[in-house]
């Protein structure tokens, strides 16, 4: 009774807050970057760490200035998805915009679909927000339910408001199997640290052995559907650009585990060029190799490991 209480409470003062205008957000994300930077330190350690692992040849002097720059865009992420809730669909498409958005639009005017494959990278709630008002087709984000249904219900109105159809990440082949015959965008987040069961395959990234979840890879060999990178470029605050890039057009053509390569290494030139704007305090490499794995083949995957994809 007091959890959904407190529930309540929570979200009705993110409703309130979000009310307000950006300008005046923006001020309270400034108060909110000295508390938890000096204050609470949320997660200090954990993004010290992997700055550290991440850029081994940065002095501590370069180290500390993109924590710092990362707890400021931090801070902003929070206003910025509370604000989810009252942004108008102009003033969205006035902050997110697309580039070679034409590429996608290509396959979904001859009733193809297409797969993106993105990243906690920027404000990918905006971008993922922004896809349902700028193409054509039917959009649907592969997404992981939180575990109070409460909120999860509030992220999820906020999700959708657009014209997006969010999925839960098990329901992701019934999805793709009920949308075959339509033009459609499926959006999977393939960055974050599968489960230590689900840690298959291994891969270099930042500096470091990283397991990679293997979903994307798997359903664009089974449905041949080209795979396009969102590209989030961090303009100023509050404004992004967003790269459509290829980096995969006929999946069934190349080689066992290319694409997972590909995408893992494009999100780490993406990160090496603007390093401040990725999910630092995430514990991405919680987990480690404890013997070298033989190779696998996509047939000794569970449905469980290919549906883990938020």
């Amino acid at each position: 009774m007091i959890n959904k209480s407190l529930s309540f409470v929570g979200i009705f003062l993110l409703n309130a807050l979000s009310l307000l205008p950006l300008s005046l957000l923006y001020r309270l994300a400034d108060a909110f970057y000295l508390l938890i930077f000096y204050v609470v330190k949320y997660r200090r350690k954990v993004v010290k760490e992997n700055l550290y692992n991440a850029f081994p040849e940065k002095t501590s002097a370069e180290l500390n200035v993109i924590e710092k720059e990362y707890y400021k865009f931090l801070s902003s992420l929070f206003i910025e998805i509370i604000k989810m809730k009252s942004i108008s669909k102009k003033e969205l498409q006035k902050r997110v915009k697309f580039k070679n958005a034409d590429l996608v639009e290509a396959y979904l005017q001859n009733n193809e679909s297409v797969l993106f494959c993105s990243s906690h990278y920027g404000n990918y709630e905006w971008v993922c927000m922004a896809i349902g008002l700028n193409f054509s087709g039917q959009h649907y984000p592969i997404y992981k339910p939180l575990s109070s249904e409460k909120f999860d219900n509030w992220f999820l109105t906020m999700r959708s408001k657009f014209g997006n159809n969010m999925v839960a990440m098990r329901q992701t082949l019934r999805a793709i199997q009920a949308s075959k015959n339509t033009a459609s965008m499926f959006t999977f987040g393939s960055d974050q640290a599968p489960s230590k069961e689900e840690s298959i395959y291994w891969t270099k990234f930042l500096n470091q052995e990283t397991s990679v979840q293997l979903g994307i890879e798997k359903i664009a060999k089974k449905t041949n559907r080209p795979i396009f990178y969102l590209k989030i470029n961090y303009l100023k605050r509050g404004y992004y650009e967003v790269d459509c890039v290829p980096i995969c057009l006929n999946p069934k053509a190349v080689s066992e585990f290319e694409i997972t390569e590909a995408h893992t290494h494009f999100l780490e030139e993406m990160i090496k060029n603007q390093p401040a704007y990725w999910l630092w305090s995430h514990r991405r490499w919680k987990y480690k190799p404890e013997v070298k794995l033989p190779k696998i083949q996509f047939g000794d995957l569970s449905n469980e490991s290919l549906l883990s994809l938020s």
